[in-house]
């Protein structure tokens, strides 16, 4: 069995303050857009991940979906499965391909076995293995708020626009980008924004993260600027970097971009 994971936008982010736990309050709003990786379950005489695709830092035996897959096979004694990934969106780009790949290989595991497990219990396993990672059992457009691990439902849509990602050689790691970043209550919550006029999105929907990224790597914010220069009703890093995207009006061909960096067009 396989299924595709996409990948997600984060419509704006506000980091609100630092917890006790090492974790930051958050306010974002997550947005899944078409770009895909493929998990596929064999079953096998010993359970293993096998990467293919994009270059994944680190070995494929501490894979998050590895990881994902072993939980439920404690709890639920289930066989031996082969974990094939074929890595297509970005990696360290902000974009939560990992994630998706875990929390749907949780769904792929719950169908495959027959489970019956309930969305809040999938969610539950997908919140231990990162904080965004739970939003893809639902995978719809969603208010996250806490560390970005509670969610309530969003009314947005995005369809009759042309998203345009942008993915420049440069991998931002959750780390790095937490290190240096300042936090602050916002005036207005991000979901109360969210729901202005696009057009308004500009100068009141910020990423909070872009300030110490963009001192780190210039080019990111080149890359923001290009997309406003070139007719962008809104463009944003999304989440911790690397990847900017970009809703513009009408289709739109970025060739300049295009010479050094990835550019995924319609999302």
């Amino acid at each position: 069995m396989l299924s595709f994971a996409n990948a997600k936008l984060n419509l704006g982010l506000f980091l609100t303050e630092k917890r006790d736990d090492g974790y930051h309050n958050l306010q974002t709003v997550f947005y899944p857009v078409k770009l895909y990786d493929v998990v596929e379950l064999i079953d096998a005489e010993e359970t293993s991940c096998i990467i293919k695709g994009i270059d994944i830092p680190g070995k494929a035996d501490d894979n998050i979906c590895l990881k994902a897959f072993k939980q439920l096979q404690t709890d639920f004694n289930l066989p031996n499965q082969q974990i094939v990934l074929l890595k297509n969106i970005p990696v360290g780009a902000g974009l939560g391909g990992g994630s998706a790949d875990a929390a749907f290989l949780i769904k792929l595991v719950n169908d495959k076995f027959k489970l019956g497990l309930s969305i809040e219990k999938m969610q539950s396993y997908a919140r231990n293995l990162g904080a965004d990672c739970a939003f893809f059992i639902e995978n719809k457009p969603a208010y996250a708020f806490a560390k970005g691990d509670e969610f309530e439902d969003i009314e947005i849509d995005l369809s009759a626009y042309f998203i345009v990602l942008v993915k420049p050689p440069v991998h931002v790691s959750t780390a790095e980008a937490y290190a240096n970043v300042k936090v602050k209550q916002p005036l207005i919550s991000l979901k109360e924004l969210i729901h202005l006029p696009l057009n308004e999105w500009r100068d009141k929907i910020v990423n909070d993260f872009e300030t110490s990224v963009f001192a780190k790597y210039p080019q990111i914010d080149e890359i923001k600027t290009k997309l406003y220069a070139a007719g962008a009703t809104f463009a944003l890093m999304s989440g911790s970097g690397s990847s900017v995207f970009a809703i513009f009006e009408k289709p739109i061909q970025l060739s300049e971009l295009e010479k050094e960096n990835q550019v995924f067009y319609g999302i």
